[in-house]
């Protein structure tokens, strides 16, 4: 089911600008103190809590001023380090709402003498209370019946508010306000508008409930609230906007504003014709290594592709001759071969058998090249140098052709066997190609890498041959059927390790600098 439901979103998922997935975010997380107070009531649950309150207070001070006066009672003077505060127990999300408060019991009876007497000082704070604070206040006797008013001497003990205050607890009950009308628009949202609060206070003289404070209000709903605080709303709603779009600005010229821009700069380099844009100053730090990035890449690209344009003109220069060589044999064979004597005939075939075999030769060293060019390095790969260097010294020892080894450091090198017995072989193997009688292998370490210098005492290199000899197909041994792929071979196999290869400087013969990372 899941899966299914996945699947349905990213087959319908709306394409959208990264800039209308910022603001939409930023305007939801604004948004969501709005839907706490709609929703969770939690700004509405404020407020009746606020009701509530209002009554505990009214209810403390009403209930002390009538136990104070109540006839025959002790005035007793509470320790001034005696706190009890009360605090609001209301909870609209879990406070269950009883219907409306019923009429009272009857039949009426008389209510308890001390309430009656009491009732003539405690009634006119009662009703200079109410006209202030718009609560409706009855005044209760021990028995739970009203003392005043049209209901006097029926009773509300049944009420459970009214029992918990006779049994000296005062408690705070939410019912529904039968007299309730709309007057705010969404205000059927709100479910505090159709409720009253109600509490019950108990009067305590001497140790005993000789009384009950029954007070009710209305709470102020959450769109009465919202309209009473309008002008604030809509002063903080301005504001929470006018943040939100300097926010998405800011957001745009640091995210979004640099993507597309480095998205139109792809795609021009992908045609070919494209700049490398600047990196914008104003684009958050990993968008701006991202241009660095790209940058980098462009300029591999660039240099890949010139690489490869110079390297097809290349091959196709250096297959054109042996290819025309032999195309030549062949319409001599097919025109004149039947007037040629049998040396001509195996002449120009052995000619044409020679050009053969450097085209095979040249196929093998590029399909050597093109592995050298795309093998991964094996980062873990560590090689102690002095037994590889001994070994290939001993190798390429011959009559005629002697390898001078120098006492190799005892050090490891971040590179394979194989890669280093290629190098070093192939470097050997032009020396005594070019005539050498001698190669000398010198070894040095320093500030973490090794350093393998190769030199021997042949003609060495013309100085105008000097800048093109890591080129691919430059070979001054072209008769000798030389490649010219011999040494960028090798450094493609060392770059694939981090290492390096130059042309050194030498008074007699060609010196070569090989560099690896030390282990």
């Amino acid at each position: 089911m899941l899966r299914r439901m996945k699947s349905w979103l990213k087959a319908h998922w709306p394409r959208l600008r990264l800039r209308t997935l910022l603001f939409a975010t930023l305007f939801l997380v604004a948004a969501l103190p709005g839907f706490g107070a709609v929703f969770l009531r939690v700004y509405e649950n404020t407020l009746v809590r606020q009701t509530e309150a209002e009554l505990i207070a009214q209810g403390a001070a009403l209930s002390a001023s009538a136990a104070a006066s109540w006839p025959g009672a002790v005035p007793v003077m509470p320790s001034p380090t005696d706190f009890r505060p009360e605090l609001p127990r209301i909870d609209l999300n879990a406070t269950p709402v009883l219907p409306e408060r019923p009429d009272p019991v009857g039949p009426a009876t008389p209510v308890d003498r001390e309430a009656q007497a009491a009732s003539a000082r405690i009634l006119p704070v009662i009703a200079n209370t109410r006209r202030t604070t718009l609560a409706a206040i009855l005044l209760l006797d021990s028995k739970g019946r009203a003392v005043s008013g049209d209901t006097a001497g029926f009773s509300y003990a049944a009420l459970p508010e009214v029992s918990a205050a006779l049994a000296g607890r005062p408690m705070t009950v939410l019912r529904r306000n039968a007299e309730y009308r709309a007057t705010y628009a969404f205000e059927w949202l709100s479910r505090a508008a159709t409720i009253r609060v109600h509490l019950a206070r108990p009067i305590v003289a001497d140790g005993r409930v000789v009384g009950v404070l029954l007070l009710s209000r209305s709470a102020r709903a959450l769109f009465r609230g919202m309209y009473e605080d309008r002008g604030k709303i809509a002063i903080g709603v301005v504001a929470i906007f006018s943040l939100l779009i300097v926010l998405s600005g800011l957001l745009s010229r640091g995210i979004a504003r640099p993507i597309e821009a480095l998205g139109a700069a792809t795609r021009e380099v992908a045609t070919g014709r494209g700049n490398i844009p600047p990196i914008p100053q104003t684009a958050t730090i990993e968008i701006q290594g991202l241009y660095a990035d790209f940058a980098a890449m462009a300029v591999a690209i660039d240099h890949r592709s010139r690489y490869l344009r110079d390297f097809a003109h290349a091959v196709s220069h250096e297959f054109k001759t042996p290819l025309a060589g032999i195309k030549g044999v062949l319409e001599l064979l097919a025109d004149h071969g039947d007037e040629m004597s049998e040396d001509e005939r195996a002449r120009f075939l052995a000619n044409a058998d020679a050009d053969a075999g450097r085209l095979s030769l040249l196929v093998t060293r590029l399909l050597d090249l093109a592995r050298a060019d795309m093998t991964a390095g094996d980062a873990n790969a560590v090689t102690p140098i002095g037994p590889v260097l001994a070994r290939i010294a001993d190798a390429y020892r011959a009559p005629g052709f002697d390898v001078i080894l120098s006492a190799a450091p005892h050090c490891l090198v971040r590179s394979t066997e194989a890669t280093l017995e290629t190098v070093i072989g192939t470097l050997l193997d032009n020396s005594r190609q070019a005539g050498s009688s001698r190669a000398d292998i010198a070894v040095a370490s320093d500030d973490g890498v090794v350093g393998i210098t190769v030199s021997d005492d042949g003609p060495g290199i013309p100085p105008a041959d000097r800048d093109r000899i890591f080129e691919p197909f430059f070979t001054t041994r072209r008769a000798d059927n030389g490649t010219g792929l011999g040494l960028p071979i090798i450094r493609s196999l060392l770059a694939t390790s981090g290492g390096t290869i130059v042309l050194g400087r030498s008074n007699r013969g060609a010196c070569f600098e090989v560099t690896l990372a030390k282990a």
